[in-house]
């Protein structure tokens, strides 16, 4: 039950703040490997060197005879060193290393500042009011940059467990999607078969059987090789073979030494439900269905042929097909794609993927 505002207590002052500002959040190692590098913004450094510039020019007036060379490489210097924490602090963002960082360029400017005066110089007002006003300016600057880059990394993380949880319900929904009438008419077909003693119950049943042992659990996995891909595919295809009798012919042919390839489970499953659901079943003759691998110029194809009753309309995706695409993209990025096109007769799906993704 949540509090109303009226009985919300306030939250208590961080006093370790007045001390040791910055973020409380402390990134491991393994999530700033999980989150990516991202690249240091260039903008930020012609901005400091184009700033460190215009200050100069505003007091060069200002400054004695023969010192202009000295300040703009002291100053040009000074805003390397600068940058150089920030890219620090950019890497691997810390209430710690801000804070090593703060308190040591404090550090020497204090030391700096006595050393001066202790050779017997008097401090001038103004370069000292512009020092001063370029450390706090330093300081703030490495603060904002850590809160943005704490929060830049948590927003990346937050966004690759979202990826994660909507992957993690594709793949129930991909499980759920196993086709309830294709368990049912089956089930029943073994029933009509047992009944009447008919030749095909024991063929099927232990067709049926290896097919839900490879698929039920399967959708808990990320990927699965091609080859347990393949046997899944074989198993329902026998299946249906046994259901349709003469009205499905179907072949699966793999190219050698592909059998580590890996794909999204169930991923060549719902291709072939596709091309019986839509293709075979449809038409009164039935037809043919064609699965093959095959590696050529740096990638690899994988094919799904029947030649039964053809798309109606424009192509577009279902939830499998949607699925698939979401799941292959997950796994192997940009470098994998799926197309579905238009065969006279029948339809062809395609798998494309590079050879060593």
């Amino acid at each position: 039950m949540s509090e109303s505002p009226a009985t919300r207590k306030p939250a208590a002052l961080d006093w370790t703040q007045w001390l040791c500002p910055g973020p409380r959040r402390v990134f491991a190692a393994e999530e700033l490997a999980r989150a990516g590098t991202q690249a240091w913004p260039r903008g930020i450094d012609h901005y400091v060197y184009g700033n460190a510039l215009m200050m100069l020019l505003i007091f060069s007036a200002e400054l004695p005879e023969g010192w202009g060379l000295p300040v703009l490489l002291l100053s040009l210097g000074a805003a390397a060193g600068a940058l150089g924490v920030a890219r620090w602090l950019w890497r691997q963002p810390s209430r710690l290393r801000l804070n090593l960082a703060s308190w040591l360029l404090t550090l020497v400017f204090l030391l700096g500042l006595l050393l001066y005066q202790g050779w017997g110089h008097p401090v001038p007002m103004l370069p000292l009011l512009v020092v001063t006003g370029a450390l706090v300016t330093a300081l703030s600057a490495w603060w904002f940059l850590t809160l943005y880059r704490v929060q830049q990394i948590e927003a990346r993380l937050a966004e690759l467990g979202e990826q994660a949880r909507s992957l993690s319900l594709a793949r129930r929904l991909a499980a759920a999607q196993i086709q309830p009438h294709f368990l049912f008419n089956t089930l029943a077909s073994l029933q009509h078969w047992v009944d009447t003693q008919d030749s095909r119950a024991g063929p099927t049943l232990r067709s049926f059987t290896r097919y839900l042992r490879a698929t039920l659990p399967m959708f808990e996995r990320d990927a699965l090789s091609l080859t347990d891909e393949l046997a899944i595919v074989r198993s329902y295809l026998e299946v249906m073979q046994a259901r349709l009798g003469e009205r499905l012919n179907w072949e699966l042919r793999a190219e050698p030494g592909l059998d580590a390839l890996l794909l999204p489970p169930g991923a060549l499953l719902t291709l072939v439900e596709n091309a019986i659901a839509h293709g075979i079943e449809p038409s009164l003759r039935g037809g043919r269905i064609e699965l093959q691998v095959l590696a050529e110029h740096g990638q690899v194809l994988i094919e799904v042929r029947d030649d039964g009753a053809g798309l109606v309309g424009t192509p577009c995706d279902g939830v499998g097909l949607a699925n698939t695409r979401a799941r292959l993209a997950q796994l192997h990025g940009d470098q994998a794609r799926l197309e579905v096109l238009p065969q006279q007769p029948g339809c062809l799906s395609r798998i494309i993927l590079a050879r060593n993704p």
